[in-house]
């Protein structure tokens, strides 16, 4: 390509308004504009775009956010043939960085932003903004954010418990638990249980219990309670209604984390990917790690794939010594990912004993024996890992 054939457009994406800059090749300002982000305003932004171009040039836009404010746009422009280009941030932060006198504003961003353009057009991904990778990831994001609130509801039912019922650890394996929940909202307070002979909390226990808890179970509850002593103290209308309501909260994200996974099974299966065949793999992370590689497509080998998600080591040389350290660079949250699946991989069946993956477990004792530490044998299998998701999403195959 010819870079005085194209001029540059940089786009500083926000919630309701984006900042665009056109440069030409050599890095001169053309032009500037402001607009709403709304789509019934794209097509004049367009237009302004189209006048700033001679006969015979193109123009071709850098975005920096095409999965967030800047879907919208992408998605338009793609749909009208022009070429967009997803620029990182951490670029237009570094090029924001390299001037003698730094500065903040959108219009600054927006030519750092086609400056990168210009300069490494021919580097830099194409934006390619799919709805199924953009759902995928947003119904991650969803599930994340109930499972915190979720964990945050427990640590308040916990505290409010050890109030109530300070022997509760021992009612139940887990505070959240259907019949626990149900307890609670029954008998939010020891003082609920005054006059409950152990045959009426028995029928109750059955009922909440599907049948899977009676007459050992209540004697249990009621022979803790009266352990306990005297509980009951000032405002306890109001201390009971807080168990409650926890309760209520906490029945309600369980059953959103449900419909949530559910909706997350459904479009990983239209992608005809089999990753939940592989041990460790179930269909939270086999969502997650959909949602952060994306289009599996875009990385041409495993090689690449492994440099995104920072597990290939990374050469650093000077004066002709050169050698090979740990990254730290690279998607982290697609690190994490694949560091828990490999520590799942070296596991052991509790009781048996027996390895999760035999396979993996002889690598991992292997690579111990070799003399690495478990955290350098964890990042050979980690590398290994790579290759196997890899192939399995290009592919579409089972493990």
């Amino acid at each position: 390509m010819k870079r005085d054939e194209f001029i540059y457009v940089g786009v500083d994406l926000h919630k309701f308004q984006h900042t665009a800059v056109i440069v030409n090749c050599w890095g001169e300002k053309l032009n500037e504009t402001t607009f709403m982000n709304r789509p019934s305003l794209f097509p004049d932004f367009t237009r302004f775009v189209e006048e700033q171009a001679e006969i015979g040039i193109t123009p071709v836009f850098g975005l920096e956010d095409v999965n967030g404010y800047g879907r919208s746009l992408a998605v338009y422009l793609l749909e009208r043939g022009y070429t967009v280009k997803s620029v990182n941030p951490s670029l237009s932060y570094a090029e924001r960085k390299s001037h003698a006198m730094t500065k903040k504003s959108d219009s600054w961003d927006a030519e750092c932003i086609a400056e990168i353009l210009a300069r490494k057009f021919t580097q830099l991904p194409d934006a390619a903004p799919s709805d199924v990778y953009w759902t995928i990831s947003t119904l991650v994001g969803r599930r994340d954010a109930l499972v915190k609130s979720f964990g945050s509801l427990k640590n308040q039912l916990h505290l409010q418990l050890s109030h109530h019922y300070p022997s509760y650890r021992q009612f139940f394996s887990q505070v959240e638990g259907k019949t626990a929940l149900a307890i609670w909202e029954k008998y939010p307070s020891p003082h609920h249980l005054e006059g409950v002979t152990m045959d009426e909390l028995r029928v109750f226990l059955l009922d909440a219990s599907n049948n899977s808890l009676s007459t050992k179970k209540s004697k249990a509850i009621l022979s803790l309670v009266e352990f306990d002593g005297e509980t009951k103290r000032d405002y306890q209308l109001q201390r009971d209604f807080i168990i409650q309501s926890l309760v209520r909260d906490i029945r309600f994200k369980q059953e959103e984390i449900k419909k949530v996974e559910k909706e997350l099974k459904g479009l990983v299966k239209s992608l005809g990917m089999q990753l939940e065949t592989m041990t460790g793999i179930d269909t939270v992370t086999a969502s997650a790690l959909i949602s952060e590689i994306g289009d599996i497509h875009r990385f041409s080998n495993a090689n690449k794939l492994a440099r995104y998600a920072g597990i290939a080591p990374v050469l650093f040389g000077s004066g002709g010594k050169e050698t090979y350290q740990k990254s730290q660079q690279g998607n982290r949250n697609l690190h994490h990912i694949f560091y828990n699946l490999a520590v799942q991989q070296v596991q052991v069946c509790k009781g048996s004993k027996t390895p999760r993956n035999p396979v993996f477990y002889e690598y991992y004792q292997k690579k111990l024996s070799e003399g690495k530490t478990n955290k350098q044998a964890l990042i050979c299998i980690m590398r290994r890992l790579v290759n196997i998701i890899y192939g399995m999403m290009k592919n579409k195959t089972a493990k």
